[in-house]
């Protein structure tokens, strides 16, 4: 019975899960990525200057790109890539 329950809230509160992820993953990357590809930080440093209650979201780099992924596993991801003259620089959403 409990399995149903949260089966039925999961449905039911799907889209603002999803737009609460799409937000907190394009907030930590496009912090994580300032931090990381502008302030010369490490990027396990970075991730102290999250929000408290942002612990589901994961941080990645991929270096060659100068770029930070952020995601919440099988929910949502956003990367934010350091662009000359921009700055870090979110990626379009897919919707």
């Amino acid at each position: 019975m409990l399995v149903l329950i949260g089966v039925a809230a999961v449905w039911y509160y799907a889209e603002p899960i999803r737009g609460y992820s799409q937000t907190a993953t394009a907030y930590a990357a496009k912090n994580a990525c300032s931090c990381r590809h502008i302030g010369g930080r490490a990027l396990d440093s970075c991730k102290d200057d999250l929000l408290p209650g942002m612990g589901l979201v994961f941080l990645g780099e991929d270096e060659a790109q100068q770029s930070v992924t952020a995601r919440i596993p099988l929910v949502a991801s956003t990367t934010a890539q350091h662009r000359e003259g921009f700055g870090c620089v979110l990626e379009p959403w897919e919707s």
